[in-house]
């Protein structure tokens, strides 16, 4: 382990040359990592060796938030993050071949939730970019990888409509895929509806929220979703490992439902915080009070 300062990466690494590269975000509650369990996955799929198995990389990853511990403050939180590349790129007829050790990268990073706090309070404004998401039939959502190019695009229009808006992606037929770092759910005549994972990535706090819909009681549909289901819904909100259940009240525009966060929406994060015994809302608040998350 390394300080930041200190970290070196040969810029002929895969994950510079190529964006050959899988990740994967883990959210901290209580200085606890949460569902660090999908890593592996992605490296079976994209046939990256890490060079050792699930067990010593978990072992290894309590190890680096263990000598980041000192530095959090109580009440705060941090991302924990893995980035693992292919090794080092060299040039020639065949990228596919592993060439060298994989690079491991494992990291913690301040949770700043300065960007969304406000969202708990009066939700926030979705709005629909030009561009579409890769097609699975190119690269499968749920390989969760460092190309992450399209999204960035993809925000960059949602922010000429909106400075503070938060992005939805549409697939190529025109059905709702996903946000930039998220999923969506619409709520509708008290069921909850969420696009189906074919187009859209399977998403960890995606799958946390069907969980605790499920404890609830919370009729479940995952659908082929249009952009008029979430302009008719009575209720909208994104899921993302930094803010969990982040709500919408606007959709392109217009109100979603009556304008104001919906009984369901916190419902379910108050469930979610149940869940982790940390308020989820009001830790991102309490950031406001701050000028920075120093830790």
């Amino acid at each position: 382990m390394v300080l930041e300062s200190e970290a070196l990466i040969s810029i002929f690494d895969n994950a510079v040359m190529l964006g050959d590269t899988v990740t994967e975000s883990t959210r901290i509650f209580s200085h606890r990592p949460f569902k660090l369990d999908r890593l592996y996955k992605s490296l079976k799929v994209t046939r990256i060796d890490p060079g050792c198995d699930a067990q010593q990389m978990m072992r290894i990853t309590l190890d680096v938030l263990d000598a980041n511990r000192s530095w959090m403050l109580q009440a705060d939180d941090c991302w924990l993050v893995h980035d693992i590349s292919r090794g080092r790129s060299i040039a020639g007829a065949d990228p596919t071949i592993q060439r060298s050790q994989a690079t491991v990268m494992i990291f913690t990073q301040p949770l700043d939730l300065l960007s969304w706090a406000r969202f708990y309070e009066v939700g926030c404004h979705a709005v629909t970019a030009m561009s579409r998401i890769i097609p699975p039939q190119s690269l499968d959502a749920r390989i969760k990888n460092r190309s992450r190019m399209a999204y960035t695009l993809a925000e960059i229009e949602v922010k000429l409509v909106d400075p503070q808006a938060q992005g939805i992606i549409l697939d190529v037929h025109g059905f709702v895929a996903e946000n930039k770092g998220g999923n969506i759910f619409a709520i509708t005549n008290g069921t909850l509806r969420t696009p189906r994972s074919t187009n859209c990535m399977e998403g960890v706090s995606r799958d946390t929220v069907l969980e605790l819909a499920q404890q609830l009681a919370i009729p479940i549909a995952e659908a082929d979703l249009l952009p008029y289901d979430l302009y008719t819904a009575d209720e909208l909100f994104f899921t993302s490992t930094p803010y969990c259940v982040m709500p919408a009240t606007k959709f392109n525009g217009l109100p979603v439902g009556d304008g104001k966060i919906g009984p369901i929406t916190r419902k379910l994060l108050a469930a979610w915080s149940e869940l982790v015994g940390v308020d989820i809302a009001a830790q991102a608040l309490n950031q406001l009070h701050r000028p920075t998350v120093d830790f």
